[in-house]
């Protein structure tokens, strides 16, 4: 019998096609309600989830063919991943295929925030001419402070160093810069401290909760700008809301939230030096075109062995 795959969140029609291709038995069901989901998953040997499905314990229960969990992208905070691994099912993600994508749109709300893009589209479209209010600065010759050089964080760090900032990083995983002459490695403290932009790039642990709080904004520089393309949660967004409104901080881009879609009622969105974007740092035809072939070859070469 066919190796059977279950894809439950939107895919490059490519990569259905690759692995239908290979002789495997695809079927696309995608925005199932998670009792769809529970009912339907005891057929698949495998599933390819984006960020939309979530499989969780009750859902690895029912999965009594399971044996393969494919994130068609880097993080697995849907997935229950240690209790799938207990159930014997292999959980795979496609961490270098948005690279570049991620750094992208990384860079794009650096620029945003310099020169107030998204303010001055808001205040123009409200019939609103607001060129003084929307003085800005030049990112060539600033210090940017990326937390976390992994794939993503180093993208962005030779884009910025290309565009004249001077790059900082910190990384409690790396001790010895990545990339000699582009990025110089420092301490936690030091980089809140020394930024004028300060972007995150790391995972977000509900042990450790917020990288960014109340505690770390006061030990940044006045008027720091502060992007998030990373994880929500990374940073305390009430915090965040206290130093935007202060003043501390002058400027803040998130492209994700700690709860999605976030509560458009919060202080937070509030703040008109605020620049948002619904979770998009892989959503390039590029990004999905790489995500997808990746987590075809993935399952392909699974199935050979299954």
């Amino acid at each position: 019998m066919a190796f059977r795959v279950l894809v439950s969140d939107p895919l490059a029609k490519d990569a259905v096609d690759e692995m239908k291709g290979a002789g495997l038995s695809v079927d696309v069901k995608t925005e199932m309600s998670p009792e769809e989901l529970a009912a339907t998953i005891p057929e698949y040997d495998a599933i390819v989830v984006r960020s939309a499905t979530k499989v969780r314990r009750e859902i690895i229960d029912a999965a009594s063919n399971l044996k393969l969990i494919v994130r068609a992208g880097v993080g697995l905070d849907n997935i229950d991943v240690e209790y799938a691994k207990s159930k014997g099912i292999e959980v795979r993600n496609t961490p270098g295929a948005s690279t570049n994508s991620v750094a992208e749109l990384a860079l794009g709300h650096i620029l945003s925030l310099a020169r107030h893009i998204a303010r001055g589209t808001v205040s123009l479209k409200a019939g609103r001419w607001e060129k003084k209010g929307l003085k800005g600065v030049e990112i060539a010759g600033k210090t940017l402070g990326i937390v976390g050089i992994g794939r993503i964080g180093r993208a962005l760090a030779e884009k910025a160093n290309g565009l004249g900032m001077e790059v900082i990083a910190f990384d409690k995983f790396v001790s010895e810069s990545p990339l000699p002459g582009i990025v110089t490695m420092v301490g936690f403290d030091e980089l809140l401290k020394r930024s004028d932009f300060i972007s995150l790039h790391i995972p977000f642990d509900p042990k450790e909760g917020a990288a960014i709080g109340k505690a770390q904004f006061e030990r940044m520089k006045d008027n720091v700008r502060i992007v998030n393309c990373a994880r929500g949660g990374v940073i305390d967004e009430d915090a965040l809301a206290e130093a935007l409104a202060s003043g501390k901080v002058a400027g803040a881009a998130l492209d994700v939230f700690a709860t999605e879609p976030p509560d458009v009622n919060s202080p937070l969105f509030s703040q008109e030096n605020l620049s948002l974007t619904p979770h998009i740092g892989a959503s390039t035809v590029e990004a999905q075109d790489r995500v997808g072939a990746e987590a075809a070859q993935i399952v392909i070469e699974f199935a050979k062995t299954a």
